[in-house]
C-alpha cells in the first residue's frame, strides 16, 4: 500500500499526487513509471513517475480525470492508501550527456517531462520546453518545469497564452529558423501529438523519442497487451519502452490498438456514474 501525503489541483480535471513510496523512490529513473490499483475489484493502470525524491522516500504522480479508474484516483484525498502501487517499472529514458534536447510535453504529459528536464538539467544539457494544453487553464507544471528549463515556451489551442496552436507547430517554425539548433527531441502526450512531432522533425533527421502508454496489465511483459510495432518489429512498451524511436512507430497500428476497448471504457464509467 502507499498513503498519499499531499494532493494538490492542477486543473479542474487533474491532481498531482505525492505518496509515500520509499522502495520505488530509490530505484526510480527519468522515464519510468508505475503500475497503480485503487482496491481490490480495480484495473491496474499505468501512471508516469513525475517526479521522486528519494531521501523523503516518495513519488509524485500526476492523474487526469478520463474514465472509471482515474476518476476513483483523482477522488482519493491525503491520508487515503493506494492498495497497490508497483514499480519503478520500464527502462529509463534515454538521456544524453551534451548537446540541447527540446522536451514537447502535450496536456497532462507535462507530468512526465519534467523528470527528464530535472536530469538533463543537473548533466548540463541545455533545455528548451514545449508545453501545450487547449486553455491556459488546462497548463500545467510550469512552476516545476520552467526553472527546469533554459526556454521554456508554452502553446495553447486557444491562443490564451503563449504561442497561438499545437505544440508541432511551434517546434516547426523553431526547425525552420535553425534546423540543426536541437540535438535531441522527446516528446510525451496525446498519441496524435506525439505523431505530429514525429513527421515534424523526420526531415531534419532529429534524434526524437516518444513514450508510449498503450493498452498496459502487468506492466512486467507478461500479458502482452502492450505490443506495438517498431521498424517492423514486435515490442512491448512495458518492458522495452516505455520510450521508442519515434520514427520507426508504426502509429496507424497504435491508435486502432489503443481505441479497442473504448465502448467497455465508455459502459464502466456510466455504471460508475449509475446511469
Amino acid at each position: 500500500m502507499a498513503i498519499i501525503l499531499e494532493k494538490r489541483e492542477l486543473t479542474p480535471v487533474t491532481w498531482l499526487f505525492v505518496a509515500d513510496a520509499p522502495l520505488v523512490a530509490s530505484h526510480a529513473q527519468p522515464g519510468q513509471f508505475v503500475i497503480v490499483r485503487v482496491d481490490a475489484h480495480g484495473e491496474r493502470v499505468p501512471i508516469s513517475i513525475t517526479n521522486f525524491d528519494r531521501e523523503a522516500g516518495t513519488i509524485t504522480l500526476v492523474v487526469q480525470r478520463v474514465g472509471k479508474t482515474s476518476g476513483l484516483i483523482c477522488a482519493l484525498e491525503e491520508g487515503d492508501e493506494l492498495l497497490d502501487l508497483a514499480g519503478p517499472l520500464g527502462l529509463p529514458a534515454p538521456l544524453p550527456e551534451t548537446g540541447h534536447a527540446v522536451l514537447v510535453g502535450g496536456g497532462f504529459g507535462a507530468g512526465a517531462v519534467y523528470p527528464i528536464a530535472r536530469e538533463l538539467c543537473m548533466r548540463g544539457v541545455e533545455v528548451t520546453s514545449i508545453v501545450g494544453a487547449r486553455t491556459a487553464e488546462l497548463l500545467i507544471l510550469r512552476d516545476l518545469l520552467e526553472p527546469m528549463s533554459d526556454h521554456y515556451l508554452a502553446c495553447t489551442d486557444d491562443g490564451s497564452i503563449g504561442y497561438h496552436g499545437f505544440t508541432a507547430g511551434l517546434l516547426g517554425e523553431l526547425l525552420a529558423e535553425d534546423g540543426k539548433r536541437f540535438t535531441h527531441c522527446y516528446a510525451i502526450g496525446p498519441m496524435p501529438m506525439m505523431r505530429a512531432v514525429a513527421e515534424t522533425t523526420r526531415p531534419y533527421g532529429l534524434e526524437t523519442m516518444v513514450s508510449l502508454d498503450p493498452i498496459m496489465l502487468d506492466g512486467t511483459g507478461m500479458c502482452g497487451a502492450c505490443r506495438i510495432s517498431i521498424g517492423g518489429e514486435t515490442k512491448f512498451a512495458c518492458v522495452d519502452g516505455p520510450f521508442f524511436d519515434a520514427h520507426l512507430v508504426d502509429f496507424d497500428e497504435a491508435v486502432v490498438r489503443g481505441k479497442m476497448y473504448v465502448d467497455e471504457e465508455r459502459l464502466a464509467l456510466e455504471l460508475a456514474a449509475g446511469r
